[in-house]
């Protein structure tokens, strides 16, 4: 396994997670909107984007309770992403197919995001 500096990781986490938002864009641009859809599709991208903005946001902030702060909408928004693009899926909008590699990233992010951030729980109550 690999180890990093937490300055190279932060940097190759803000590079996937924003590689992973236009991946999105990239799917979604392909698919037939209609007025129903519209609006799904509309909180999938912003759930996705979200993941990168705060996860670059957090990267840069001022202090550990800060970065705690944004790293939890991290997760929220990467739980978000992979409802809406089960949702997608479920109704139709998507096959399973489009939405596997989102879905498996999605997840591996969550993954990553919930262990940093149940860390950083640990810390800080262990602390105060």
């Amino acid at each position: 396994m690999k180890t990093y500096d937490v300055k190279t990781f932060n940097q190759k986490m803000r590079t996937r997670t924003k590689a992973f938002a236009v991946s999105v864009y990239t799917m979604l641009k392909g698919i037939r909107l209609d007025d129903l859809n519209r609006v799904v599709i509309r909180q999938l991208m912003k759930s996705a984007s979200s993941v990168a903005a705060n996860y670059s946001s957090a990267t840069r902030g001022r202090s550990e309770a800060e970065y705690y702060s944004k790293l939890c909408i991290v997760v929220e928004e990467c739980d978000e992403t992979i409802f809406w693009l089960d949702f997608l899926v479920e109704v139709g909008v998507m096959t399973c197919n489009q939405a596997k590699d989102l879905q498996s990233e999605a997840e591996e992010l969550l993954k990553i995001f919930s262990t940093i951030k149940k860390k950083l729980k640990i810390k800080r109550t262990s602390v105060n």
